[in-house]
């Protein structure tokens, strides 16, 4: 017996967005809006369904701009480790530099789609189902913190998403959604491989008629690499160990036909060590959601929803002496941070004007407040030497939408959306000790700015196997409390916060063209062109401030940011899958007031040339594998593009078998020919991760009537 098809990554192609469904719930729906029922099986290509900027589930093939899925298979199947890892398989998106959180800083796991400047911090939203899941203090993502194991399918937009989402959406948004509740169920993961990796993970679930509940737990281990290359290597230097444990806990419940509640809670800790005694890092989180979903026979639907968390993130700093054999603490930082927030969400009927229009509106607000306490340990002390300061700040925003998602006939779909923000920087204070006892302080003005993000796509079939889609769209950004509160350093270098920040601003455009054939062959391409306005970047000072700090962050000025994104897929058999997608990205600064050597520099930190190709062999009945190459061309670490890092091409591999009763052996190998490459240049050089390998089991529906694996995906990305 074996399961139904089901759409592998990228044939769930371009669609427009991904709705910002409540905190803590995932409500699958069918086409007409009603609440689809909950179940692992997934429904074939053509009808499979996909949260869309709509704000409602509509076919694959009728969302009007760009989407990618990767689906459960495809988790199950990947050699990757971490989320941040496997969502970089996407040529169109990566993390700040190319060290995955296994052994990067939390500050340093941002995420950027589409080469959009990318920083440690995320210019992309990151959701879990519904859950605004950034940093509420700097826009970081812990993505760590996300299991995979309870993971149903990640959907990313790599696409301008304010008008909906708000500011964190700048540059699209990235949405994890758990699995189903069904049960009873029990699934669990372990493995064990180099480097000390150590991985454990479990899932149990079950549902008493209208009631449901899951848990899932995950740990993991690592001794890490030596990060610094050989011949910069001095006797301070060692391996990157971290840690991490989380645990989530969801409950969802019918009360009546038409009311659906959901609570969903989890904790995270992570420690991770950078390779010297001083350079270790710390995040502990806990966080919530609660949600509310009214469905009636005349109004619509109505959605309510809170979140909110509290954290800790702590970072010890180093100083090293130009050998690297010597080392001494530097500073001490310690952010505590929390966020709350809600929304409220009315989906309304269907309305008959010339074709078929469905209207929604929301409205949604965010509290965040964080501290960074720090001490500081200079090489010597005078009167007027600093050895501590603390800065804190707190930020209001929220926003309303209103969209019309209006079908003139199965051919021709619009759907254009409106919203409207204001954010609020107030309590912004800095106390700061010098040597001698004084004392002096600076209390920031508050600031309040408002912005209107506009977006208008459109769906066009002439033929059944031809769609066409094209879109535009403003976003914005808001500056982070860490951008413009708290400074940092990464090596050698010294960055310095920025109270004076505005946000950050983007005019963009995207069209492309779809293809399909009877032969299972699908292609697509996609251009893009966005206009980005002020980009908050690390801007390299011409003359040092009097700490030592040689770089500010400040609103740039303009960057342009172009491109176009190529992929196909091909079923060639039930068996065998090829699936390949290319990323182009153009990314140019064409104005900065005050810095006229930055003008014509291409952003750092982000390739223009990116590469995706793996082919997959699918038979439960004998073997699982997939073999998969990733490239990516050459970049620079900073914004006078004077530190290059080279390319690379990276093979992946994962192997799986099954054994008996409902056990898998598997193995997983990342960079198998172990290539060598750089990650960062940020004072000293570091690499990206070796050749990992690690084995394990697999525990799958322990309590369901049937051991059979699903059937590999079906064609089409």
């Amino acid at each position: 017996m074996t399961g139904p098809r089901v759409p592998s990554r990228l044939s769930l192609s371009y669609g427009i967005g991904l709705a910002l469904l409540l905190p803590g719930v995932a409500i699958a729906q069918d086409v007409e809006g009603g609440t689809a029922p909950a179940t692992e099986r997934e429904p074939p290509t053509e009808t499979r369904t996909v949260v869309t900027a709509t704000r409602l589930p509509r076919p694959l093939r009728d969302v009007p701009a760009t989407t990618v899925v990767i689906p459960r298979e495809e988790l199950e199947r990947s050699p990757t480790l971490t989320q941040d890892a496997l969502v970089r398989t996407l040529p169109s998106v990566a993390t700040f530099r190319r060290t995955p959180s296994l052994v990067a800083d939390p500050t340093a796991q941002g995420l950027n789609l589409r080469g959009l400047a990318p920083s440690g911090v995320a210019r992309g939203l990151v959701l879990l189902d519904g859950l605004p899941f950034n940093d509420p203090y700097g826009g970081w993502v812990f993505w760590r913190a996300l299991p995979r194991l309870g993971l149903d399918r990640i959907e990313v937009v790599p696409t301008g998403g304010s008008a909906l989402y708000g500011s964190a959406a700048l540059g699209g948004v990235v949405q994890l959604f758990s699995r189903p509740i069904t049960g009873p169920v029990l699934d669990a993961d372990m493995s064990v491989g180099n480097l000390g990796t150590g991985f454990v993970a479990a899932r149990v679930a079950d549902r008493w008629g209208r009631v449901g509940a899951s848990l899932e737990v995950e740990g993991l281990t690592s001794d890490g690499y030596r990060i610094v290359p050989e011949n910069q290597r001095g006797r301070v230097d060692g391996d990157t160990p971290s840690r991490h444990v989380s645990a989530q806990a969801r409950v969802e419940a019918e009360a009546t036909d038409h009311l659906s509640l959901s609570a969903h809670a989890g904790v995270f800790r992570e420690t991770q060590n950078g390779g010297t005694q001083y350079t270790v890092a710390s995040v502990d989180l806990a966080w919530f959601a609660a949600s509310a979903r009214l469905r009636t026979d005349t109004a619509g639907a109505f959605e309510l929803g809170l979140f909110g968390r509290v954290q800790h993130f702590a970072q010890d700093r180093a100083r090293l002496t130009p050998d690297r054999n010597f080392e001494v603490r530097s500073a001490l930082q310690d952010v505590p941070a929390n966020d709350q927030g809600g929304s409220l969400v009315w989906t309304g009927p269907d309305l008959t004007l010339g074709g078929t229009h469905v209207l929604a509106a929301g409205v949604d607000v965010r509290r965040s407040n964080g501290r960074a306490d720090e001490l500081l340990f200079p090489n010597a002390y005078t009167p007027t030497t600093l050895y501590a300061r603390t800065t804190r700040g707190t930020q209001v925003s929220g926003g309303v939408f209103v969209q019309d998602l209006y079908t003139v006939s199965p051919a021709l779909e619009f759907a254009g959306t409106l919203r409207w923000d204001t954010w609020r920087n107030f309590d912004g204070h800095q106390l700061e000790s010098l040597a001698g006892g004084a004392t002096p302080s600076t209390d920031f003005e508050p600031r309040t700015a408002r912005q209107l993000s506009p977006r208008l796509a459109a769906r066009v079939r002439p033929l059944d196997w031809l769609t066409l889609r094209a879109s535009a769209y403003r976003a914005f950004r808001a500056p982070t409390l860490n951008e413009l509160y708290r400074p940092f350093q990464v090596g050698t270098v010294l960055t310095a916060a920025n109270p004076d920040l505005g946000a950050e601003r983007l005019w963009g455009t995207e069209a492309g063209v779809e293809a399909t054939s009877p032969r299972g062959l699908t292609g697509r391409v996609t251009g893009f062109w966005n206009v980005l306005d002020a980009p908050i970047t690390n801007v390299t000072l011409a003359t040092p401030l009097p700490d030592g700090t040689t770089r500010q962050r400040q609103n740039l000025g303009r960057a342009r940011v172009r491109g176009v994104e190529l992929g196909a897929d091909w079923r060639l058999s039930r068996q065998w899958l090829a699936l390949a997608a290319y990323t182009f990205v153009d990314p140019v600064v064409t104005r900065a007031p005050g810095q006229p050597d930055l003008v014509g520099r291409q952003l750092p930190q982000d390739p223009r040339h990116r590469g995706f190709l793996a082919v997959t062999f699918d038979d439960p009945s004998i073997v699982s594998v997939t073999a998969q190459l990733r490239v990516f061309g050459p970049q620079y670490e900073d914004d006078l593009n004077t530190r290059g890092m080279g390319g690379a091409a990276v093979v992946d591999l994962f192997v799986s078998r099954h054994l008996f009763w409902k056990v898998d052996a598997f193995g997983a190998v990342e960079n198998l020919f172990d290539r060598q490459y750089l990650a960062g240049r940020a004072g000293v050089d570091t690499l990206a991760p070796p050749f990992q390998a690690r084995v394990g089991l697999r525990l799958r529906d322990v309590f369901s009537e049937s051991s059979a694996r699903a059937a590999p995906g079906a064609p089409g990305r």
